[in-house]
């Protein structure tokens, strides 16, 4: 199977409203990357508001055979369903989508959270077990949004578990929220496959600053910014695909140019990369030279991490949908929470007055709670 995935979240619409899926674009895009030699398809219960699972099943499964591709769905866990709900769920799925069988299913958007509620009481992992018994998925996996430790905690207690989906692009690789390369290494550990999303950032590694996407030109005339993204992330060991959500014709026509024939990075692209995430750290809205400094605090929060989460939301081009807010309120439980109202007047004065980190928590944090995806968390 080709390395390059076609994600169904950001699939073209003919208005503002997200299940108002342009049919006659999709199609095209679909028949385009299948010609290309590409396989891989993933949609959701909850994309554009369940649209998402019935425009692939007329994009796809109506107009090519079973066995031309491999698609992927996933069970909506942060919205709550009980038990005796599972069963129902995962038929009106293979129903939307009008196929016989899962080839990866993943529990949606696991946290350490959901993995200790939701999951457990509605014994999620067992009907996983029992749909794959019963040739309703063939393999089980599960797409992750917390910290490297978590992570390893559930791998460790699931040894049936496949594959996991993981946000993983070069600049989220150290990031202190999204832990791109801890998490990787600890999927690797575990001798499970790696499905990456997210590789481009939602957009923001497309749009690089002007003297990174020069050096870039000048190194392959003929490749894109986002190309240098994908390729980073697919070229990492382990990697079974790296999913792109695709928007338009020209992306798929993109993508799978470069994909058809992928070329690992070289160590001179790793280097640029390195550059690029440099000159992206440039335009966030709070900068400092030591972010390490915020840490010191009376609170033993890394409030580091919460300001590079809230920088990194807004570079991306649409802040209102970034990774990042499926990672603060999982955050949080971690600490007692009289830090979000503390005062760190003493971390201002130690960056030197670089910006007033009361002010930027404030902020940042009111940002991430009221545009989280989780809602569980009060």
């Amino acid at each position: 199977m080709k390395k390059l995935g076609f994600g169904l979240m950001r699939l073209p619409v003919k208005s503002a409203e997200p299940t108002d899926i342009n049919q006659e674009e999709l199609n095209k895009m679909v028949d385009l990357f299948l010609e290309r030699g590409f396989t891989y398809f993933d949609t959701s219960y909850v994309y554009h508001n369940g649209a998402s699972e019935t425009a692939i099943r007329d994009a796809l499964v109506k107009r090519h055979s079973r066995d031309s591709f491999v698609l992927a769905s996933k069970f909506p866990t942060f919205l709550m369903p009980k038990e005796d709900q599972a069963d129902k769920i995962l038929d009106e799925q293979l129903e939307k989508c009008g196929v016989e069988y899962f080839d990866f299913y993943l529990l949606h958007n696991l946290n350490r959270y959901l993995y200790k509620t939701e999951v457990a009481d509605a014994r999620l992992f067992e009907h996983m077990k029992k749909w794959k018994e019963e040739g309703k998925i063939r393999h089980i996996a599960f797409s992750y949004h917390d910290d490297a430790e978590h992570l390893d905690q559930i791998l460790a207690e699931h040894p049936e578990v496949e594959a996991v989906q993981i946000a993983l692009n070069y600049y989220d690789w150290d990031e202190p929220f999204i832990q791109a390369g801890k998490c990787y290494e600890v999927i690797r550990k575990h001798g499970v496959k790696v499905i990456v999303m997210e590789p481009v950032k939602g957009g923001a590694l497309a749009n690089v600053p002007a003297e990174i996407k020069a050096q870039m030109e000048q190194n392959d005339k003929n490749a894109s910014p986002a190309s240098y993204a994908i390729r980073f992330a697919a070229s990492l060991e382990g990697v079974m695909v790296v999913l792109s959500g695709m928007s338009d014709l020209a992306q798929v026509g993109d993508n799978t140019s470069f994909m058809s024939d992928m070329k690992p990075m070289t160590d001179k692209e790793r280097e640029l990369l390195k550059s690029a995430k440099d000159a992206l750290r440039g335009t966030w809205k709070y900068n400092c030279s030591d972010f390490d400094a915020l840490d010191d605090n009376a609170y033993g929060v890394p409030i580091s991490g919460i300001i590079r989460a809230y920088n990194s939301l807004l570079i991306q081009p649409n802040p209102y949908f970034g990774a990042e807010l499926n990672y603060y309120k999982s955050f949080r439980t971690a600490y007692y929470r009289a830090f979000e109202s503390g005062d760190f007047t003493a971390q201002t004065k130690s960056i030197g007055g670089a910006f007033d980190v009361n002010e930027a928590l404030k902020e940042a944090i009111e940002f991430q709670i009221k545009n989280s995806f989780q809602t569980y968390i009060d």
